[in-house]
């Protein structure tokens, strides 16, 4: 793996914003796709140099943060999350100097930078795989991975017949004759992570990457790293009948957590400490392993993201999760979209999904497949109500990139244009997650409406033109100015990690108190309700003669 050393500072650190160990807990932080983000050299993706010129954007923002998805070598087999080399940047998006411009531009702003670690698997491209595969049965190097004989006479068919996450088979075969496993992507094979030279070769990135001034790491498939495969693998039918208790030989084992203890000492070795945050789709009561102050600190929660925007529904989500929290002693993490699912917006606008239909959901409504159509004012609607409680709510909240747009989902990709692994390993069944990965709309004019001098990598809907920065900025209503609105009171507002829930007569009104007074008050249903006492702050729709109209939320000072 390349290993450069930074020149930002004399003693070889990169500097970063004033000192806080515990700056993440209730953190403010956008996700960055980078190429598509913004396209500074005219490549058709976006690059870190589109990142550094818009620093201040996003200090206007009001951002605590910027997550930066993967911008490490790559073939883009699975957007970047199939990861050639862990410690450099993929020349069509920059250079390790272009990295250090963007973080010290970052920090001078007041925002820390975490960063995507994808440690369950690396590329078909990457060094050590190459390496695997010209070595031959029982090296090292292929003791790196995770290899297996093939059954059948002559070992012509796969170990087993598990299935990829991204549909068709999980083990790849290679010209000698063994199988590999790829969880996701026939271009991901999983790495072996029993090899102590894998357990140390990735604390030396944290190391890399952390001297360069990242203040965090996302953690990707984090549960997904230990695996503990029997000599007889069950069939795909009898592994998703075993049980997710740490015992699963694929999933959520409790060995991965000796691997975060490891990666804890190497993120305390920094002033400081490295913060990290997992993705770990597990079962509620597991959670808490992961975000253990011994462990990663934190873990994302996709509650709130999975639920109906209901009352009921986000009280349940908000109780529930603060819990977890507390046994943890960590903080929660709150997420309304991000880069593999369809945008709030758009969720918000179609029907809840049928009993009677056989394949519903929002992949299906967006391809075409049941009416009604989407209803995009009342998504949006919904959506701005929906940002402005989870920003309220005490925990670190999460924003992806164009959602402070309003941004639907992009759903009319034509299929030659598309690039998602879903898309094509699920045709038919899955539209894929490029519809929210489409460039963002900058300026409401030109071939890719600001994003770069290029048309980008994805194509844009002429909509965009109508959600632009430029259109948006000067509107003092717009969703923009509401998140930039938002952020900053968030920031003069934030208190401890406490709230008391409001009583009212109304089971679609939900409404909390933070301890400082601040209160949110947020109306599910469609009829007007009268407010709490108090200043109104902020609201995200306009108040009906002092009223909360329906699926708004209001913030007041009582």
């Amino acid at each position: 793996m390349t290993d450069q050393t930074s020149t930002l500072t004399a003693d070889g650190t990169a500097p970063s914003p004033e000192s806080d160990p515990q700056w993440w807990r209730q953190a403010a932080v956008y996700q960055i796709y980078p190429r598509s983000f913004a396209d500074s050299d005219g490549n058709t993706i976006g690059d870190l140099r589109g990142i550094t010129e818009r620093v201040p954007y996003l200090s206007a923002l009001g951002i605590d943060a910027v997550w930066l998805s993967p911008f490490y070598p790559s073939a883009l087999a699975d957007g970047g999350y199939d990861v050639d080399d862990y410690r450099d940047v993929d020349p069509k998006i920059g250079t390790l100097s272009d990295f250090d411009e963007m973080i010290s531009a970052l920090h001078a702003a007041g925002i820390r930078l975490i960063a995507d670690i994808v440690p369950n698997h690396t590329s078909d491209r990457h060094e050590w795989f190459r390496a695997a595969v010209e070595a031959g049965p029982g090296s090292p190097e292929r003791a790196r991975f995770i290899f297996r004989d093939g059954l059948g006479s002559a070992g012509e068919l796969p170990p087993a017949d598990w299935t990829s996450i991204f549909g068709g088979p999980a083990w790849t075969q290679v010209p000698d004759g063994q199988w590999y496993l790829h969880t996701f992507a026939k271009e991901q094979p999983d790495l072996n992570w029993e090899n102590p030279e894998v357990r140390e070769d990735f604390k030396e990135t944290i190391r890399f990457w952390s001297e360069r001034g990242v203040d965090g790491f996302r953690i990707d498939v984090a549960h997904g790293l230990a695996k503990r495969l029997p000599e007889q693998l069950p069939s795909q039918a009898e592994l998703d009948r075993l049980p997710w208790d740490g015992s699963h030989p694929t999933w959520d084992r409790d060995e991965v957590h000796e691997i975060y203890a490891e990666w804890r000492e190497v993120f305390d070795e920094f002033d400081p400490p490295r913060s990290a945050v997992a993705e770990a789709w597990v079962g509620a009561d597991r959670r808490p392993l992961y975000a253990s102050e011994k462990g990663l600190g934190q873990a994302f929660n996709f509650d709130l993201l999975e639920a109906h925007f209901d009352a009921d529904q986000f009280r349940d989500v908000v109780t529930f999760n603060l819990e977890l929290a507390e046994r943890a002693g960590s903080s929660s993490t709150w997420v309304l979209s991000n880069h593999d699912v369809v945008r709030h917006a758009t969720r918000y606008g179609l029907p809840p999904k049928a009993a009677h239909e056989e394949k519903a959901g929002t992949d299906w409504l967006l391809s075409g497949g049941v009416e009604p159509r989407l209803d995009a004012e009342g998504g949006l609607r919904r959506a701005r109500a929906a940002s402005l409680f989870e920003l309220a709510l005490p925990g670190s909240a999460y924003i992806y990139q164009g959602e402070e747009l309003g941004l639907h989902e992009v759903a009319d990709i034509p299929d030659e244009a598309r690039q998602d692994p879903t898309f094509f390993r699920n045709t038919g069944v899955e539209i894929g997650r490029d519809g929210c990965r489409v460039p963002l709309p900058w300026s409401s004019e030109g071939a890719s409406f600001g994003f770069g001098p290029a048309r980008p990598h994805l194509p844009q809907p002429s909509w965009f033109a109508r959600c632009a920065v430029q259109v948006q900025d000067g509107d003092p209503e717009s969703t923009l100015n509401l998140y930039r609105r938002a952020l900053s009171l968030r920031s003069r507002l934030r208190t401890d990690e406490e709230l008391e829930w409001l009583h009212t007569d109304d089971a679609q009104v939900l409404g909390f108190v933070r301890p400082n007074g601040w209160a949110c008050v947020t109306n599910f249903g469609t009829a007007p309700v009268t407010l709490p006492e108090g200043e109104v702050l902020l609201s995200s729709s306009p108040l009906d003669d002092g009223r909360l109209p329906g699926e708004a939320t209001a913030w007041l000072q009582t």
